[in-house]
């Protein structure tokens, strides 16, 4: 979706609302002074003073305020990154880089899906993915990570895939470690991405690291497409690269939007995690919909399954 950024005043930003009165709605984001809707565009102005127009006639709505060094179009290309580089070492300067950025979620709950997402983040765009609130996703809540991604999809090019646990539990009994499975789905998840955006090449990608840079492409042995062009590998990636925050956001998004899901099937509320909570938890869905609806729910290989079933016989 194109979009523009406008900087503006108190005083300009109030004239707006009162411009926009008849079009606010009732969801302002969180550093948000108002939100509005035309037919064919969204306004969403900060208490920074920049204010974001969203849609296809976001240009001639923004032209009404002038313009601003800021505006750009989503559809914009940029010049294709120089050379190949393959390394953990980082560049001084990555997080000032337009880059994609990778992480998951999921891979330690014993209940839900794990949830892969790759997200694109321009430079130019940095200023705005922070005014929506864009960090650590383990410094945010539930509420807070919903707000903020149902932002950040309508403008970021990102790939998200979400593997559900019945196929997972048939991957790891077939001997797939969870580390190749979370390695063959960022590989996929970045090269959607980069399909989606070419011909536009980003100057890094950036995955939050879960293993060492040779064993992540030990598991990616024998696929047809290995994504190796400037790919870095760093831990607490989040706090590298606003791209990796972002898809960490969007990741976090999906796997509690999948959770609900679960919980409603269930027919009671399930716990994240993988501690006692869980156990029991899982215990009561056996007791109550049987053994063999685990699989739909659960990842069998947690010890977890087997304290879960302890329980039962107690």
């Amino acid at each position: 979706m194109s979009h523009v950024v406008l900087k503006k005043s108190t005083k300009e930003m109030t004239k707006m609302m009162e411009y926009y009165q008849a079009n606010l709605t009732a969801k302002i984001p969180p550093g948000g002074l108002f939100s509005a809707k035309t037919p064919e565009c969204t306004i969403t102005a900060y208490k920074s003073g920049k204010v974001l127009f969203q849609g296809s006639r976001c240009q001639e709505e923004a032209k009404k305020w002038g313009s601003s060094e800021d505006s750009k179009e989503e559809t914009k290309t940029k010049k294709p990154a120089a050379k190949t580089k393959v390394s953990s070492s980082l560049p001084t300067n990555i997080s000032q880089l337009s880059a994609i950025g990778s992480d998951e979620v999921g891979t330690g709950d014993f209940f839900g899906p794990i949830t892969v997402c790759a997200a694109y983040v321009r430079k130019e765009d940095m200023p705005l993915i922070k005014e929506i609130g864009v960090q650590d996703s383990k410094n945010l809540n539930d509420e807070k990570i919903s707000a903020i991604a149902k932002q950040l999809i309508t403008f970021l090019p990102y790939s998200l895939l979400v593997l559900h646990n019945e196929k997972y539990n048939k991957l790891q009994a077939s001997g797939m470690s969870q580390g190749k499975i979370k390695a063959l789905l960022h590989n996929q998840a970045i090269g959607h991405l980069l399909t989606k955006m070419t011909p536009e090449k980003p100057e890094a990608i950036l995955i939050d690291q879960f293993a060492k840079e040779e064993v992540y492409y030990g598991y990616l042995k024998g696929q047809k497409v290995i994504h190796k062009e400037n790919v870095y590998f760093s831990t607490k990636a989040e706090g590298v690269h606003l791209a990796v925050a972002a898809a960490s956001i969007i990741a976090r998004h999906a796997f509690v939007q999948h959770f609900e899901k679960l919980s409603k099937a269930a027919g009671f509320k399930i716990p994240k995690g993988a501690g006692s909570q869980v156990d029991v938890a899982a215990a009561r869905l056996i007791k109550e919909k049987g053994k063999e609806v685990l699989p739909k729910y659960v990842k069998l290989h947690f010890a977890n399954t087997e304290k879960a079933m302890k329980l039962l016989k107690k």
